[in-house]
């Protein structure tokens, strides 16, 4: 915590950061790629806030009784996903119309200053609330961010970008698995503290060297404001007349539900069907679907690149594969009750997951105008979230009825198949990347 503190009583030298920005600037050739290495750190931060809450429903039911309750747990995860659905498609249309770089900003700074304030929560209703308001700043980010990169990337070069970032979120994820074991070396509200201060120092960082970039026919300008646009109604027509964009809605809900059910649900999943606390199944969940994701889009994202340049449907290819190698690791995370067999299962379903994961917009490119591309991931959030949320709040009912959790996962892989089979059947793209 002193080391956090400092960093706010040390005087800042404005003329090296002017320096460093202007050398950064004029490296153009570069900077696409140091745009992903900015919202790297942005997308470690989004998921570390989010993800930490999931590992010490125990510490904070202390202070808290009424987070003893897995389904009143269950609602205070799902409340997040819910109100993160309904902003989603608002983020979007925003982000197809305003600044990107201060939509990113913005939304940093204020999930971070929530999860200050969580620290200094006293009362389920108020964490609730946070919670709620965390749905809202959050759900500005993943749009802007998405579209940012594939407008920096327009050539071959966009599944690896996309893949880099999400590595972010999975690196969050398992960061955000050891909030437990900072609650139990310190306390709960150490743990909020300290990650919200480090993302109200990081935007800082951001207004420095993030540009915006706007894909048109003339040259753009860096942070110039955005010309006028169509009518925000515009784009649902467009839109849903598309039976490719239905398909990908489709398929990106199904693989919400066993994506946010490990989100929020497999460190109680470890620690059940190992029989250890939560302190340690946390970080173990975590790290092991955050480690074998991280691989899995490195490798999706160069597969794909490769693979579309011989053929064009490579990314619908690359993408299937995933989920494919989902289906069997579903089933041994609900039937599998030792160490060897839980940790291979976590390791299989992240690896399969971040192929899926990372060829998500580069796919929705090869379907979608870049003028619509932020409403159309806005859509698909909506639709993934509710589904998330859905799954979330009934996973914890189920589990308080008396249903093994592990079922649970098992049958999640009977929706994973028919998603596989209407992704191979349906889409067939003509271009890689629809201007």
């Amino acid at each position: 915590m002193q080391i956090i503190f400092s960093l706010f009583h040390k005087p800042i030298c404005i003329s090296t950061i002017k320096t460093l920005k202007y050398n950064i600037m004029q490296n153009n050739k570069y900077y696409a790629w140091i745009v992903v290495a900015l919202l790297w750190v942005v997308a470690l931060l989004n998921y570390m806030d989010r993800q930490m809450l999931s590992t010490m429903q125990s510490a904070m039911g202390i202070d808290i009784v009424e987070l003893q309750s897995a389904e009143a747990f269950g609602i205070l995860m799902s409340v997040f996903l819910w109100i993160y659905a309904v902003m989603s498609p608002i983020s979007g249309i925003i982000g197809d119309r305003l600044n990107r770089k201060w939509l990113i900003v913005g939304s940093l700074f204020v999930w971070s200053a929530v999860t200050l304030l969580m620290g200094f929560a006293t009362t389920y209703n108020q964490v609730l609330l946070l919670r709620a308001l965390m749905g809202v700043s959050e759900a500005l980010y993943m749009p802007a961010a998405l579209s940012l990169i594939a407008d920096y990337h327009t050539g071959r070069s966009c599944s690896l970008a996309v893949g880099i970032h999400m590595t972010g979120l999975y690196v969050g994820q398992a960061i955000g698995g050891f909030g437990a074991t900072v609650a139990a070396a310190f306390s709960w509200h150490t743990a909020f503290f300290s990650f919200g201060l480090i993302g109200i120092a990081y935007s800082l960082v951001l207004i420095a060297f993030l540009r915006e970039k706007r894909t048109t026919a003339a040259t753009p300008i860096a942070d110039a404001p955005v010309a006028p646009k169509e009518s925000i109604w515009k784009a649902f027509p467009v839109l849903f007349s598309s039976i490719a964009f239905g398909v990908i809605l489709f398929y990106f809900a199904v693989l919400s539900l066993p994506g946010w059910a490990t989100k929020n649900w497999l460190p109680t999943l470890f620690a059940g069907s190992l029989g250890i606390d939560m302190a340690q199944a946390g970080p173990l969940s975590t790290i092991t679907i955050a480690a074998s994701s991280f691989v899995g889009v490195i490798v999706g994202g160069m597969l794909s690149d490769r693979w579309v340049k011989r053929n064009i449907r490579g990314r619908v290819y690359t993408s299937a594969i995933g989920l494919t190698m989902m289906i069997p690791s579903l089933v041994l995370l609900g039937t599998s009750h030792n160490v060897v067999g839980v940790v291979a299962a976590g390791l299989l379903f992240g690896i399969g997951y971040g192929i899926f994961d990372t060829n998500n917009m580069p796919i929705l490119c090869q379907f979608v105008s870049s003028k619509y591309r932020a409403t159309a991931y806005g859509i698909m959030n909506m639709t993934g979230v509710v589904a998330g949320a859905i799954v979330t709040q009934l996973l914890g009912k189920l589990k308080d009825g008396g249903m093994d959790l592990g079922v649970s996962f098992a049958f999640m892989a009977i929706v994973v198949a028919i998603a596989v089979v209407l992704q191979l059947c349906v889409l067939r793209p003509k271009t890689e990347n629809m201007e």
